[in-house]
């Protein structure tokens, strides 16, 4: 564990605010910088929503966890992507979520991320206290290695349905590749199983903010990827979506306790969806 660590922490960047770090910070964690932080902080002087959006984003994502789990009966998942913000407490991880609504004992979860910040914590803080729990390093614009990955190959048993959430799509930034990623998944993945997506969007951003949007994002974060709803949607083209479909992370199923962004869903900035994998 600790050669591990140390591998992963030389390999970090603070000099570059990273999405999963902002995410991280926006959600109240601990694992970013001051730098992340300033992203943040410079995002709501144009549109104070960054904060209320990854809150609206976690929401959705306990959602469609617990319905995987408890509703479609799912024990296995793969979240590839920033599915473990420091900000959320012991006990309300998306694997807590996931064991908690499952009528699995020996439901299996495995995140992929591409921080080495995010994956050196995690697998400090999750792993030593499971062996239900798997954080490797991956990155969804390596798809092929990624999931030729060891411990993605054999924790996981593939002859059975699994859940994949992809939320890095904003890394995808060639249309091409992103249908490939899609397409790879829908392959490997057993018939029965999930896709969920999340994706980032400019759709509700008013025009006369578009500008300055654009520019902040041009400074701090070049590799985003932004898309349209119908963009999203041809992502998704030939899967059958679970209800609702595709809408803003707020209106899927929403549950009583969870208000961010409820009033104005467009403000959360990303749309989700998940779909079942003939």
């Amino acid at each position: 564990m600790h050669g591990r660590a140390v591998r992963n922490l030389a390999k970090l960047d603070s000099t570059q605010a990273r999405i999963t770090r902002i995410f991280d910070a926006a959600a109240g964690g601990k694992n970013n910088f001051l730098l992340d932080k300033a992203t943040v902080r410079h995002f709501d002087q144009v549109t104070p929503a960054i904060t209320t959006a990854a809150r609206a984003v976690l929401q959705f994502l306990s959602r469609v966890v617990r319905h995987l789990a408890a509703d479609e009966g799912v024990d296995q998942f793969m979240i590839v992507g920033s599915g473990v913000p420091s900000g959320l407490s012991a006990g309300h991880r998306l694997h807590d979520i996931a064991r908690r609504a499952s009528a699995n004992p020996d439901l299996r979860v495995v995140y992929v991320e591409n921080d080495p910040m995010v994956v050196t914590m995690a697998q400090a803080t999750i792993e030593p206290f499971t062996d239900l729990v798997r954080v490797v390093e991956g990155d969804v614009r390596e798809i092929d290695e990624m999931l030729g990955d060891q411990v993605i190959h054999t924790f996981l048993d593939w002859d059975r349905p699994l859940a994949v959430l992809l939320l890095s799509t904003y890394s995808l930034d060639d249309d091409e590749y992103a249908h490939y990623v899609i397409k790879r998944l829908r392959h490997i993945a057993p018939m029965g199983s999930f896709l969920g997506l999340l994706h980032t969007t400019f759709d509700s951003i008013p025009p006369e903010l578009l500008p300055a949007i654009r520019d902040l994002l041009a400074m701090t974060l070049p590799g985003l990827t932004i898309r349209s709803r119908d963009e999203v949607a041809a992502l998704l083209d030939g899967l059958d979506l679970v209800e609702p479909g595709l809408v803003w992370v707020p209106q899927w199923r929403p549950a009583g306790r969870d208000l961010a962004c409820r009033d104005q869903p467009g403000s959360s900035g990303n749309y989700g969806a998940v779909a079942r994998i003939p």
